[in-house]
């Protein structure tokens, strides 16, 4: 259960990044508190795996779902560019997903 909740913590980390950023700056409630609900939820079940997976471990794999996810998403919903380096950052992060989840000794 514990990469259950890993995953669905870094997902949780994406719907957080994209509503802060369709609040503008804490000012449309809405979004605001969908960016508030989606952190807590995040950070507990982050909190959850990190009963059962390594601090290392868990904290990377949140963060990097986190930003590849946030980055696919910028590009797909907000025009953000996808420029050959940026996507090869992206490809390099997820590498290195794949490399921490195949070190994790669970």
């Amino acid at each position: 259960m514990a990469w259950v909740y890993l995953i669905l913590a870094g997902i949780l980390e994406i719907v957080w990044a994209f509503s802060m950023k369709q609040s503008e700056g804490f000012t449309r409630f809405g979004a605001s508190a969908v960016t508030i609900v989606a952190m807590i939820a995040s950070f507990a079940l982050l909190s959850m795996s990190m009963r059962a997976l390594p601090l290392g471990t868990a904290y990377t794999i949140w963060t990097g779902i986190g930003a590849v996810g946030a980055f696919v998403l910028g590009v797909i919903a907000l025009g953000e560019q996808a420029t050959p380096m940026r996507i090869f950052a992206a490809v390099l992060i997820v590498a290195g997903l794949v490399l921490m989840k195949l070190s994790a000794a669970d």
